[in-house]
């Protein structure tokens, strides 16, 4: 599959989606990010759910209008992130077996349903919608990885229902796309069980669902590949929330096609940037390098970041420049340094394409 057409635009594939969580990538305008060669941005379902909330965001023109984005938008179910926080401390809410109940550090209650969740997206205007899941974590025991897939499943079907619904009260055409996410843990029967459930339902997309790292930060390999053979091979096929350079040209040999990370904006706000070697050859190790920002020796260094790159940083900032507005903790850094990674990011996309052409 190397187009995927959408309600606001088409996106060629392999592509990668930066992350704009709460509706911004941050330190950078909807043009900026363009500019960097982004096709499109996933945003947060659960996040955007709390601050500004679906029906100030609908008011508002829905997603794209509200952000300034008129490109493609998947919005995440926001539910690894809820998961995630109610692991650390109950405090923070429970998995009941129609919902999720969450509270946030103020108090104030959230209900995350498989309805809701859809219901959310739909006021958000997205073009790829995801389903709630039950994600699990590497350490999960078996008997989580059973409740996880049966969750999962019936979980789908609610939204895929609602989904029907909404799409035939609300008329949207062209309509937007809905993913289900294959769970299981590291145990193939439970993922081909929740794969073939899902794709008895019928989604447009598949996602690897749970921690595609190890507990020691490992990229599980053969989890991975084997999840991807199950998924039709005429869909895409999303590896959610891999976003390594070398993780991301490992998966996408597996067959996986759209990917999204908070790596290359975050990595860039902590001064650390993205480098190709000259004439790389993606495939091979160490095609890249990092650049410290920081680092003494680029105090009087004329060069831009990167010779290879056509960013707009590296097109018009030398490295010295950029480690004096580091130093000195000027917002413009943070810019500069967002706009080459994620150039950087598209760039990695071009080469991979190439390949498949």
């Amino acid at each position: 599959m190397k187009l995927l057409s959408l309600p606001h635009g088409d996106v060629q594939l392999p592509a990668f989606f930066p992350d704009a969580t709460r509706g911004v990538v941050r330190c950078l305008d909807a043009e900026d990010v363009a500019k960097c060669g982004v096709e499109g941005l996933v945003m947060n379902t659960y996040h955007l759910l709390s601050k500004p909330g679906p029906s100030t965001i609908k008011a508002l023109g829905g997603l794209h209008t509200f952000s300034g984005w008129n490109h493609p938008i998947l919005t995440d179910s926001g539910g690894f992130q809820v998961f995630s926080l109610i692991r650390e401390n109950a405090k923070f809410g429970e998995i009941r077996r129609n919902e999720i109940i969450f509270y946030s550090d103020d108090g104030k209650k959230t209900i995350l349903s498989p309805e809701k969740c859809i219901q959310s997206q739909f006021a958000y205007g997205a073009d790829i919608m995801m389903c709630l899941d039950y994600c699990t974590h590497p350490d999960d025991p078996p008997e989580i990885n059973r409740l996880s897939v049966e969750t999962t499943i019936r979980w789908a079907r609610r939204c895929k229902d609602e989904y029907n619904r909404l799409l035939t009260t609300t008329k949207r055409n062209p309509r937007p796309l809905i993913f289900g996410i294959i769970q299981g843990g590291n145990d193939r029967a439970l993922r081909k069980e929740c794969a073939e459930a899902l794709i008895e339902i019928g989604f447009d997309g598949f996602g690897f669902g749970g921690w595609p790292l190890d507990t020691e930060g490992n990229i599980q390999t053969d989890m991975l590949a084997y999840t991807a053979r199950l998924m039709p091979d005429h869909l895409p096929k999303y590896a959610m929330g891999l976003g390594k350079p070398e993780g991301v040209v490992l998966c996408n040999r597996m067959g996986y096609n759209l990917f999204d990370c908070v790596i290359p904006t975050r990595e860039a706000r902590h001064n650390r940037l993205y480098v190709f070697e000259p004439e790389p050859n993606v495939y091979a190790d160490n095609f890249y390098k990092y650049y410290y920002l920081l680092d003494d020796i680029y105090r009087r260094d004329p060069r831009p970041v990167s010779e290879v790159c056509d960013c707009y940083t590296c097109q018009n900032y030398s490295r010295g420049y950029l480690r004096h507005l580091n130093a000195i903790g000027d917002s413009l850094g943070n810019r500069l340094a967002t706009i080459h990674n994620l150039r950087f990011y598209m760039m990695l996309m071009d080469y991979l394409r190439k390949d498949f052409q």
